[in-house]
């Protein structure tokens, strides 16, 4: 019997996450922030910490300076702990000059580091899902039915089927099919692996415990693979024994704008479906020396704020504010995401511009009205603006804004004049 201890984390760090842009102009998608003050590489992390898992590679390769920074400072263990996160970012080698061409061949081209661990187990996670999950309970399936690789699958509504990975179990727990995002009725109904009429479906999440020696095998005995959901695990089921270990708590695949934006928004209601207060399996993330958030005469609904804020005089309903947000007087804000900032260019919580350059201050300038929007860190936005959603569907690029599925995103970094009106 093995223990976590003997598990190596493999965390993927996505590709160029095209359909979170603009969020991931700047940033790899696990480096988008989440909840106001963490980035989405913190999830997990946090589990693989929580799970009593110690060695966690992060694989990188696009846009990955401020992720590279973020868990330098971060995730540093004291010199009497084993453990240790690192980065692993796509390089060029004697053996390859390629970059990496999907999930599985980013892991073949870390086999030469996988190795050196001398880990015999490997979990292999996404760097872009809300979710909290015990590890080391999958590691123990995974012990006791003697798996080669285990897949951690969730319940999957038949109206769902077509966006999932869906795999047929048997009594078991052995897994005998896959198919990728099915939405043939015939091939449905041999899919079924739960007597739920309402979720009788089996979903792949997209982590994966492999015994390292069989993952090796997968990896270099057929290198046209590229892919684990398509192409090794289909394969695997043929060979190997592969089971499926269940899941059924909240798993949010956060992937695009719109899913982004809604789960954002929903961590703000009283009934979040996920818990950032969990007194056992806390969210770790990079420590900051900020003042609590100031709150000057204003009206609050359902708002998720972070610290280091001011608001002032201000109304906000079904938000996210971020850390550092400058919320000034008349502005009204309903179901939006402000990123806040990654600094203060101002000496003072004030509504005017007390840095003495005469620039718009970070932040919602005075009497602004946003709804419906994303606005990325360190945006400025002057007084009198007005944003709108657009239509659910609806793509625009503005001068400075884009419009991705009905929801507003400004950029970040990006001014927005006094006077603008961003609306359908």
């Amino acid at each position: 019997m093995g223990s976590t201890k003997d598990v190596l984390a493999v965390i993927l760090g996505g590709g160029r996450g095209a359909r979170l842009y603009p969020l991931t102009a700047v940033r790899s998608k696990p480096a988008v922030p989440i909840a106001g003050k963490y980035r989405l590489i913190d999830i997990p992390i946090s589990n693989c910490i929580n799970s009593g898992i110690y060695r966690i590679a992060v694989l990188t390769q696009f846009n990955s300076v401020s992720l590279h920074r973020h868990i330098a400072n971060t995730y540093v263990f004291d010199t009497f702990h084993t453990g240790w996160v690192q980065i692993w970012a796509a390089e060029q080698t004697i053996s390859s000059a390629d970059w990496y061409q999907g999930t599985a061949d980013a892991v073949r081209k870390q086999l030469f580091e996988i190795r050196a661990t001398r880990a015999p187990y490997v979990l292999i996670l996404a760097g872009d899902h809300l979710y909290r999950m015990d590890y080391a309970a999958m590691f123990d399936f995974h012990i006791e039915h003697g798996a080669d690789i285990t897949v951690a699958v969730q319940p999957v509504r038949k109206e769902d089927a077509g966006r999932f990975g869906i795999l047929k179990r048997d009594k078991d727990y052995r897994i005998t099919r896959f198919a990728e995002k099915p939405k043939d009725e015939a091939i449905l109904q041999d899919l079924v692996s739960r007597d739920d009429p309402a979720r009788p479906f089996l979903g792949s999440m997209g982590i994966y415990l492999f015994n390292t020696d069989i993952l090796a095998q997968l990896l270099e005995g057929y290198p046209d693979y590229d892919d684990f959901g398509s192409d090794v695990i289909p394969h695997a089921i043929n060979t190997l024994n592969v089971f499926g270990y269940d899941f059924d708590g909240y798993w949010e695949d956060i992937g695009t704008i719109r899913s982004f934006y809604e789960t954002n928004l929903a961590l703000a209601k009283p009934d979040s479906p996920f818990n950032f207060y969990d007194p056992k399996r806390p969210i770790y993330s990079h420590p900051r020396f900020l003042p609590g958030s100031l709150i000057e005469n204003s009206r609050l609904e359902n708002v998720l704020i972070a610290e280091g804020c001011c608001v002032k005089n201000a109304e906000i309903v079904n938000s996210v504010i971020g850390l550092r947000s400058q919320i000034r007087s008349g502005v009204r804000i309903s179901n939006s995401i402000i990123m806040g900032a990654d600094y203060y260019d101002t000496t003072s919580c004030s509504d005017t511009d007390s840095s003495g350059t005469g620039l718009i201050p970070i932040g919602i300038g005075r009497n602004s009205q946003i709804n419906g929007a994303i606005i990325d860190k360190n945006a400025r936005l002057g007084e009198n603006v007005v944003i709108q959603p657009f239509p659910v569907g609806q793509d625009l690029d503005g001068d400075g804004w884009v419009v991705r599925d009905g929801i507003v995103v400004i950029p970040k970094d990006v001014v927005i004049p006094s006077g603008t009106r961003i609306t359908p």
